[in-house]
């Protein structure tokens, strides 16, 4: 199929606002349709507390908002869409009729998906024309933060649709985790619901509260969970032996009758008020908006952790990075475009809110990370990527020297151009200027000297003869260039 640049969303409750949230961060253009009259407010907050989000997750070029677009019918919304979204609530003759619906007036050729979290793909389409476009592609709260995805195709389902879909999600920032078979619940809410039956029974019998069973969770197992999983945390508790004399020192304690997971409480109306009051006094009086802001910086927090060590959710947002600034920094059309003959603008951006001191103004530190950003920008342009970095290495900065001229405040923009002084194989010699954005008032230079060091040895070494190449038709365009006045210079001291 072609490439996706139009959204559908039926359905915009916490999950369909959600899907709306991240599909709009990533530029595209998203149509919705759900009846409720307070849909619109919802998703719109929803977004605005994405787009907070994301700001705080990654430092990535940011795409511009696509445009987020209600409408009162169906038929309207699928009309012209590439991908579709479904999230209506989990009844299955409810799902079974809007996915006949949204078949009969989506495009031939656009991918159906459904967030269903358990009801089986083959039953759900059973009404649609073209049931091999559709499949499940089920998320987990919050959708424009947590990245796992899991897919599963019906019995008609085309393997085309689930590979096209799997790689739509990856380009989201997802992780998209491919059932190999068709079960009720899927894999992941199989598990958690294993966990959610026996915690009903501990509040039920009194061995715990809503918060204990909570802090049982989050201050031990679930750090683990947040980069390890459970069978590769076993392993672990195994030892040298592994896996097999874990099984062989705990596995007799699996027929012990430590769990109820065969049955469930009751849900009387004096437990629903027990669960309800114990869940009240253990969020107090915070309010939602709060509460979902602290849940989404926390788990920012942790995948930013991971992402330094490129483990998990950590190295999926490594990679949705990279692909960012990729698009942002280097390309072929834009690179042909380019006129080498003069200070490159490889990159710009705006100031966030995050990057401010106490007069509104850029912080000392983030004027060193601009001139960086504009540094990874060059070495993009250059042809280094992931792979490049991961077997050859790449260009480090050595030496810089900063000169702070004019002072930029939160939400201007700015851009960066860069002047090739020197280069060989082995070292760039760059001159970065950075100018705002509206006014070209130059802001800032940065005189840097790079260095390529190799990715096995950690030394300085050649660049790949490709690089190299680009890099001296560089040299040799920027040539003829009046040198910067102050490049080579030191500390001014006034005699």
């Amino acid at each position: 199929m072609s490439a996706i640049e139009r959204c559908a969303v039926i359905g915009a409750g916490v999950i369909g606002a959600g899907w709306a949230a991240r599909f709009a961060l990533n530029g595209l253009n998203v149509t919705v349709h759900d009846p409720h009259p307070e849909a619109e407010r919802r998703a719109r907050a929803t977004l605005e507390n994405a787009t907070r989000a994301r700001e705080r997750l990654t430092l990535a070029p940011l795409k511009v908002i696509g445009e987020l677009r209600f409408v009162d019918t169906l038929a309207e919304a699928v009309r012209d869409a590439d991908f579709i979204q479904e999230n209506a609530p989990e009844r299955e003759e409810l799902k079974c009729e809007l996915l006949r619906e949204i078949d009969a007036h989506a495009p031939k050729s656009a991918i159906i998906a459904s967030s269903t979290s358990g009801l089986l793909p083959s039953r759900l389409q059973v009404r649609m024309e073209r049931p091999g476009r559709f499949l499940v592609g089920h998320p987990f709260n919050p959708v424009y933060l947590l990245p796992l995805v899991e897919l599963c195709g019906g019995a008609a389902t085309d393997a085309a649709s689930i590979d096209a879909a799997s790689d739509f999600y990856a380009s989201l920032g997802m992780h998209p985790l491919r059932l190999r078979k068709e079960i009720d619940g899927f894999v992941a809410d199989r598990l958690l619901e294993a966990l959610w039956r026996e915690a009903l029974w501990l509040v039920h019998d009194d061995v715990a509260t809503v918060e204990e069973v909570d802090d049982a969770i989050r201050y031990g197992a679930g750090l683990r969970w947040a980069f390890m999983g459970t069978f590769l945390t076993y392993r672990l508790a195994g030892g040298e032996a592994g896996m097999r004399h874990f099984l062989a020192q705990f596995g007799p304690a699996l027929k012990l009758p430590w769990t109820k997971l065969m049955d469930v409480p009751e849900l009387t109306d004096d437990f629903i008020d027990k669960l309800a009051d114990q869940s009240d006094r253990q969020a107090g009086k915070v309010p939602l908006e709060e509460l979902e802001r602290k849940r989404d910086d926390c788990l920012i927090a942790v995948m930013q952790a991971l992402r330094a060590q490129g483990f998990a959710s950590g190295k999926t947002l490594a990679a949705y990075e990279e692909g960012l600034f990729a698009k942002a920094h280097g390309g072929k059309t834009r690179a042909s475009a380019l006129d080498t003959s003069q200070p490159l603008r490889l990159h710009e951006g705006v100031v966030r809110p995050e990057w401010i001191d106490y007069n509104n103004h850029l912080t000392e530190s983030r004027y060193l990370q601009v001139f960086g950003d504009a540094s990874d920008a060059l070495t993009s342009h250059l042809g280094i990527d992931a792979d490049y970095r991961a077997s050859n290495g790449s260009f480090y900065t050595a030496e810089t020297h900063l000169r702070h001229l004019r002072e930029i405040a939160c939400l201007e923009p700015f851009f960066v151009t860069t002047q090739i002084l020197d280069a060989d194989a082995k070292r760039i010699h760059l001159f970065h200027r950075l100018y705002h954005g509206r006014s070209g008032e130059l802001l800032a230079t940065a005189e840097q000297m790079l260095l390529h060091v190799g990715a096995q040895n950690g030394r300085v070494t050649l660049a790949s003869s490709e690089v190299a190449q680009r890099l001296a038709a560089l040299r040799d365009a920027q040539a003829g260039l009046t040198a910067p006045e102050h490049a080579g210079r030191g500390i001014h001291k006034r005699k």
